[in-house]
């Protein structure tokens, strides 16, 4: 094979480099404009192109005129481009004007539906929709649930469209959708809205990515037409038979816990892992090896392209046609990447299983080409691969692990040329490391051997002192696994403290034995399982096993460590350094990279001067939770709601944004037992065992069980770095007259003097005029909204007495309560008080020494995605 440059290998980088930016820029708009601008700047830069092909003449050095210019004209080709496929898919969004109409339509389940505890959720593909028997245009894809019927149902997520509680008591049960399946129903849609938090989830830039429009649920009511199946499914096999794979595995392993684990390695199905697994998993750093991850992916290639390259080389005995019509070493390359990509897209072809084909095809593609490409080449045709086919990949976290793990193992291996493949053949002229590998968003394993001085043995693989061939090759390819894991793990430790702010300290420890664990034992086994299902039960026996070791792991004391986010120039150093301590340099130059990580790991976001305060009104959809931040003390005041028995407000919410500020919280104070409002205790009081509770729930309450509470009543007192706290509501003597849950609220006032705040939870007009009647100093600055403006609270005397400037609204966008109500919300206007509404604003930032200025997260952080919202709803 020949070994020689390619001519157009100097502009390759420039290419692909501008392509990948200019996607990356494009990303950064906060709103698109005209389809037409984008198609005139992508036509530009091919002309440019042209022209400076045609007068431009190739020049030796690295970068030149000619190299300059391919940069900036690929860097508009990729912002153009992506803005252009943008601006197509925005352009078929959910008209306004059907939101919260019930449409009947007709189409296909698209893929297998997810199942929770409330009921279930699926992709559906719209075919046709009819409003009031007229046809409306809808987008080509909606994600649905349909909710299963109980009347105490806790308040809906607020990503999903709350159906009407007096209906849900009667709502007709999900039935047993299948992918592919024909169905008529009637649906009522929203467009898509999640909640916008500092550090938190970009639920609409997953819907976007997955390509949907709108959300929303089936209407089963007893008023509502049936829903209808129509025909079965065939258009979608694939998806039908990890349905049906993921069903047997429930029925045939008891435990739902470890049915879950099989199922996500079989077919994908990350929903099926629980949470409490998942806790487990990212406390020790063996998260990525939960389902079908790119690691799986390239060790199921690997082996496939070994099997078929043996069948290839053995056909030789029998009839040499096969060998010499193709060489066995390209049949098995080729042969191993469509099994593989055939093996992702059984997955469920998620974003990581696409990443990790691409990236196989980019350098199976460049191998054959029989030309010497630089690694750094190969890494950034597959970078560019990704970046075209989904560019919204850039702004996942595992885009850049994957990445930058293949690139830190590319550049601290040995110089190009400098190594040989197991058992001495001539290695293949490609850019990355030679030999019959695959790359791999792991990195996953080369086939030589690394010497004590830093070169490779291409005579003898593995310990020249073991005599035993086998041995020797089993002991260096362990040698080369634990080192390439602590290079990966060295290099990733700082980025994975910027996206995540959160490291596992034992995760090399975890991942030297989960990793060989799940790759060799548990995802063989449960393929197997496939062909005969007794398979699956040794594959839960093994999750078990593994789950003992990872469960212990998890109880150390420091297992995992999390840090405030750093601004973007200390993450950027913090990552460099990592890299240069992972480069394969003398130790003088890596301790070099030591300095570069002190302003990642010590970082501490500014906190409020004495005497001042501050609160953040988090976007927890229908519920209330606020952190309020002094310059040494934090106090959570009510955690959100629950949205199901896998997830809250807590963990979605709090958690991260706490650990983002690098919070230690002091007192978490939960104004009264309804759900909405302690929804999310448990995740708060797990991350913050130090923090003391102050709440009105009773004496026999769940959450006493995780953290005895102490009461509010009325006249409790406290001063913070210059700060008062007063409770206010409830008095002593409330807790002895049985009540509603509402009328218990604790109603804290802050006060450093100057200015003030009143948090008011769910109080209503009864609890507001004994509040005034009783002279209480209410005066205030900042009120959050009584009960989420609902009209039996913000009465006019109450609004009078507190005399706010500014009031924050937390209810869940198009919630089934209607909060906050127009006569609520006309009442604060007649005022002039300015009312700030969760779903408009997302969390809000107010601090006391700028009494005038609110910071909105949903329009300090928009993109072009995110939905937009000019008054309450």
């Amino acid at each position: 094979m020949s070994a020689a440059t390619p001519p157009g290998a100097r502009l390759l980088g420039p290419l692909l480099v501008g392509f990948v930016a200019g996607a990356a820029l494009q990303l950064q708009q906060r709103g698109l404009w005209e389809a037409g601008l984008y198609a005139g700047i992508a036509v530009g830069a091919a002309v440019l192109a042209g022209l400076v092909a045609l007068t431009t003449s190739p020049a030796k050095a690295a970068w030149s005129a000619r190299s300059l210019a391919t940069l900036v004209l690929a860097l508009s080709a990729g912002f153009a481009l992506t803005g252009l496929r943008a601006a197509a898919f925005q352009a078929g969004a959910l008209a306004p004007a059907l939101e919260g109409k019930d449409i009947e339509v007709t189409g296909r389940v698209l893929a297998m539906p997810q199942r929770g505890d409330d009921g279930l959720r699926f992709r559906f593909a719209v075919q046709s929709a009819r409003l009031d028997g007229q046809p409306v245009v809808l987008p080509a894809q909606v994600y649905l649930g349909w909710y299963t019927g109980f009347g105490s149902r806790e308040p809906a997520d607020a990503e999903s469209l709350d159906a009407p509680a007096a209906l849900l008591a009667l709502q007709r049960q999900p039935q047993n959708l299948r992918a592919g399946e024909h169905w008529r129903m009637t649906v009522r849609l929203k467009a898509p809205h999640g909640n916008s938090n500092p550090h938190g989830f970009d639920y609409e830039l997953w819907l976007w990515e997955q390509g949907l429009q709108a959300t929303g649920y089936v209407r089963a009511g007893p008023r509502d037409a049936p829903p209808q199946l129509l025909a079965g499914g065939w258009r979608h096999p694939v998806e039908r038979a990890r349905q049906w794979m993921r069903d047997a595995v429930y029925a045939r392993v008891p435990d739902r816990q470890l049915a879950g684990v099989v199922a996500a390695l079989l077919v994908g199905d990350q929903n099926a892992i629980e949470r409490a697994d998942w806790d487990v998993f990212r406390a020790t750093g063996v998260a990525h090896l939960m389902s079908i991850s790119g690691l799986h992916i390239t060790m199921f290639a690997w082996l496939a392209a070994q099997a078929i390259g043996w069948l290839w080389r053995r056909s030789a005995g029998w009839s040499p046609a096969l060998c010499l019509a193709v060489p066995a070493a390209s049949a098995a390359a080729w042969g191993g990447l469509l099994l593989a990509a055939a093996y992702a897209l059984f997955s469920g072809w998620g974003v990581p299983a696409q990443r990790t084909v691409w990236m196989l095809a980019a350098v199976v593609l460049l191998r054959q080409s029989g030309k010497r490409w630089p690694w750094p080449q190969v890494w950034l045709l597959a970078m560019a691969v990704v970046v075209a086919l989904d560019p919204w990949a850039l702004l996942q976290a595992g885009f850049w692990l994957s990445f930058v793990a293949v690139g830190v193992l590319f550049a601290a291996g040995p110089p190009q040329g400098k190594e040989a493949p197991l058992g001495g053949r001539e290695p293949h002229a490609v850019g990355e490391r030679g030999g019959d590998d695959f790359a791999t968003d792991s990195g996953a394993g080369r086939a030589d051997t690394v010497r004590g001085n830093g070169t490779f043995d291409t005579k003898n693989p593995g310990f020249p002192g073991l005599r035993m061939p086998w041995l020797a090759r089993m002991a260096g390819a362990l040698v080369r696994v634990a080192r390439e894991q602590w290079i990966v793990t060295l290099a990733l430790t700082p980025l994975s403290l910027l996206l995540f702010n959160q490291v596992s300290l034992v995760g090399l420890l975890a991942n030297g034995l989960a990793i060989p664990w799940v790759t060799l034992l548990v995802t063989p086994l449960t393929m197997l399982g496939v062909l005969w299902a007794p398979f699956w039960d040794l594959a839960a026996a093994a999750v078990a096993a593994l789950m003992v070791f990872l469960q212990w792991l998890a109880r150390w004391p420091l297992a995992s460590i999390s840090v405030a986010a750093a601004p973007l120039w200390a993450a950027v150093a913090g990552v460099a350094g990592g890299l240069l301590l992972a480069m394969r340099l003398p130790w003088h130059w890596r301790a070099l990279g030591l300095p570069l990580l002190l302003p990642v790991l010590l970082w501490q976001p500014l906190r409020p001067p004495a005497g001042e305060f501050e609160l953040i009104a988090a976007d927890v959809g229908q519920g209330n939770a606020l952190v309020v931040r002094t310059a040494g003390h934090t106090l959570v005041y009510d955690s959100g709601p629950r949205f199901s028995r896998e997830s809250d407000a807590g963990h979605r919410v709090l958690v991260p944004l706490l650990r983002a500020l690098g919070e230690r919280v002091d007192t978490l104070m939960l104004s009264h037992r309804d759900s909405d409002h302690i929804g999310g205790a448990p995740a708060v009081l797990a991350m913050q065992p130090q923090a003391a509770l102050l709440s009105s729930i009773e004496d026999g309450h769940e959450l006493q069980a995780l953290r005895p509470a102490t009461r509010c009543v009325a006249g409790q007192r406290w001063q913070w770095d210059g700060v008062d706290f007063e409770v206010l509501h409830p008095a002593a003597g409330d807790y002895e007259t049985p009540t509603r849950s509402n009328a218990m609220s604790c109603v804290l006032h802050l006060s450093n003097g100057r200015r003030s705040a009143l948090l008011a939870g769910d109080i209503e007009l009864a609890q507001e005029q004994r509040l005034v009647a009783a002279g209480t100093m209410l005066r205030a600055d900042v009120l959050l909204v009584p009960h989420h403006g609902s009209k039996t609270s913000s009465s006019a005397a109450f609004l009078e007495a507190v005399q706010p400037t500014l009031a924050f609204a937390q209810a869940g966008y198009r919630n089934r309560f209607g909060h906050p109500a127009p006569p609520v919300l006309a009442r604060y206007r007649e005022r002039g008080i300015v009312v700030v509404t969760s779903p408009v604003c997302g969390a809000a930032s107010w601090a006391s020494q700028h009494p005038a200025e609110v910071r909105c997260q949903r329009q300090a952080a928009l993109r072009y995605w995110q939905h937009r919202m000019d008054t309450p709803r």
